[in-house]
C-alpha cells in the first residue's frame, strides 16, 4: 500500500492528464451516441407534452368553470377560519353566485 501511495503521489499529474485525454477523445469521438440520446429524450418530452395538450383540450374549462371553482375555493377557506358574521354574509353570497353560474 505504501509503494501505491508513493506512486500516484509521484506520478499523479500525469494520471490525471491521461484520464482526462482518455475521457475527451471518448466523449469527442461519439458525439452520435451524446446527441442521439438527447434528440430521444427530447423527442420523448414533446410526445408526452403533446399528450397533455390533446387532453386539455378535450377536458377545456370555460370562465364560468374557473369562476365556479374559485368561489367554492373562497368559501372553503372561509369556512376554515373563525371569523363569524361578515363571512356568514359572503358565503351566502357566495352560494347565490354559484346557484347563478350554474344555471
Amino acid at each position: 500500500m505504501k509503494k501505491l501511495n508513493e506512486f500516484i503521489d509521484k506520478h499523479f499529474q500525469k494520471i490525471t492528464f491521461f484520464l482526462m485525454l482518455v475521457i475527451f477523445f471518448n466523449t469527442c469521438g461519439n458525439p452520435t451516441k451524446v446527441v442521439g440520446k438527447r434528440i430521444d429524450s427530447l423527442g420523448y418530452k414533446i410526445d408526452s407534452l403533446s399528450e397533455v395538450i390533446i387532453t386539455l383540450q378535450k377536458n377545456s374549462v370555460n370562465h364560468n368553470d374557473l369562476k365556479i371553482e374559485g368561489l367554492k375555493s373562497e368559501k372553503r377557506m372561509i369556512q376554515s377560519t373563525d371569523r363569524k358574521i361578515l363571512d356568514v354574509n359572503r358565503q351566502s353570497e357566495i352560494d347565490k353566485e354559484i346557484s347563478n353560474l350554474e344555471k
